[in-house]
């Protein structure tokens, strides 16, 4: 059962686009999986679908054909067949025979073909399945990691580029990226203090976030803090960035708060909690109605007043008033390629073709919050990306365009004291390798007179 779950698991990620975070736990819940099950099922589901394209390599040499050419039923039992060989402990010959079962229950014409594709792949291990397949780092050493660490060229490129060139480096984000990460809790401020909070769901205060609590495992979402609106889900890269929005320094007024695109709500109900502190109001602006409801049920009493409506109109609209705002985040979207680890089907669904459209989108939403804010006021400019181009590109453009007076304020002041590795400023780059954080980008402009 675990593996069936985790076949139409990623069965539904291939064929409808969905993603494993939410098609997941419902499967576990309607077949009623629970424990070791659940763990197993729940392991080869992410496991399959983050070093998908390393087992596709070995997948094709076994099969003597191109994966795209395997029909779809059986190409998602295989893989997962073949991540039980070659990434767990599972005895192969577990591993061959039930995947065989599997794909006698979803394909039957393909039980012959999957038992002489596994027992081949059963033939060697990983690391020389990897060796025979990845080019020499030497000659080629995008290529080679891209085998040995399962992650598209192009992707492993970029993350390159915004480490300065650096591969070692690239190495280690590449490693981590396919750790599991833990999850982080977000302590409202105000409604909880992280240290009992820590001890209550039995977990540990972040390393750097005042808010965050590292949760040890279990579902979060059955913890009273969290169905009570103690505290969030939240990664603590996303809470220092969303808590740099407010501490960045304004002169006068300080009422008027601005979360230009606050779906799913995280940055939003973090906002909001600091805001209630401080005598202000958050206005939040979702363009899709659905996540404007996520939003809603986020901030509930909260002083956050939610607007679904697209935020590029801001500075030109009734609601959103030109200069009517102190404070503006812009929590654009983008590739998400800085939270791989969390979605590990993101990084084969991307591609590099969706980066004209998503910058084109990132500039007009960082134009229009640089109308939103007062003179004088401060505008975050947020990415859970690491791409030049949706990071500093973007920003550059974005200012250089606006026709209002811009000033980039150092990011690096406005994170806790202390944090490694946060480079020469203005801007901040957050990382998995560094951090242990999804890869957030902040730059922080003041809007000039």
């Amino acid at each position: 059962m675990p593996r069936l779950a985790a076949y139409e698991a990623v069965a539904a990620v291939h064929r409808d686009d969905a993603y494993a975070n939410l098609v997941l736990p419902g499967l576990l819940r309607d077949w009623g999986l629970h424990g070791r099950d659940a763990a197993f099922a729940t392991e080869l589901t992410y496991g399959t679908l983050r070093v998908r394209g390393t087992l596709d390599a070995i997948l094709a040499v076994a099969a003597a054909r191109e994966v795209a050419r395997i029909d779809p039923q059986p190409r998602d039992a295989l893989r997962i067949g073949a991540y039980q060989l070659l990434y767990t402990r599972v005895p192969a010959h577990a591993a061959v025979s039930a995947t065989v079962e599997l794909v006698r229950s979803v394909a039957p014409g393909a039980t012959g073909f999957a038992n002489a594709v596994m027992r081949e792949i059963a033939g060697k291990d990983l690391d020389t399945w990897v060796a025979e397949l990845a080019p020499p780092f030497e000659t080629d050493p995008v290529g080679h990691l891209s085998l040995v660490y399962s992650h598209p060229q192009w992707i492993i490129r970029s993350f390159a580029e915004a480490l300065g060139g650096d591969m070692s480096e690239t190495t280690r984000l590449l490693i981590e990226d396919n750790e599991r990460p833990p999850v982080h809790l977000c302590a409202r401020p105000g409604r909880a203090d992280p240290v009992e909070l820590a001890d209550e769901v039995g977990g540990a205060p972040g390393a750097f976030s005042p808010y965050a609590v590292y949760l040890s495992g279990g579902a979060p979402g059955d913890l009273a803090a969290i169905n009570d609106g103690r505290a969030h889900v939240q990664d603590e890269g996303s809470q220092l960035v969303a808590a740099a929005v407010a501490a960045a320094p304004v002169e006068g007024e300080d009422s008027r708060w601005l979360d230009l695109c606050a779906g799913p709500g995280g940055k939003a109900g973090l906002l909001g909690a600091l805001a209630a502190q401080r005598g202000a109001t958050l206005t939040a602006v979702e363009v899709a109605e659905h996540r404007a409801r996520l939003v809603s049920q986020a901030v509930r009493g909260l002083p956050v007043k939610v607007l679904t409506m697209d935020g590029r109109t801001a500075g030109e609209d009734p609601d959103l008033p030109a200069g009517g705002f102190d404070r503006v985040l812009v929590d654009a979207p983008c590739t998400g390629l800085g939270s791989l680890r969390r979605r590990p089907e993101s990084r084969w669904r991307r591609q590099p073709s969706d980066l004209p459209p998503l910058t084109r989108l990132q500039r007009e939403l960082l134009t229009a919050a640089l109308r939103a804010v007062r003179p004088g006021g401060v505008v975050a400019y947020v990415t859970c990306s690491p791409h030049v181009v949706e990071t500093h590109v973007t920003v550059t453009e974005a200012a250089r365009r606006s026709g209002v007076p811009v000033d980039f304020v150092d990011a690096r002041p406005l994170l806790p004291a202390g944090m490694p590795g946060l480079g020469d400023g203005p801007t901040v780059q957050l990382w998995p390798q560094r951090h242990g954080t999804d890869a957030m980008f902040l730059a922080v402009l003041r809007r000039g007179e």
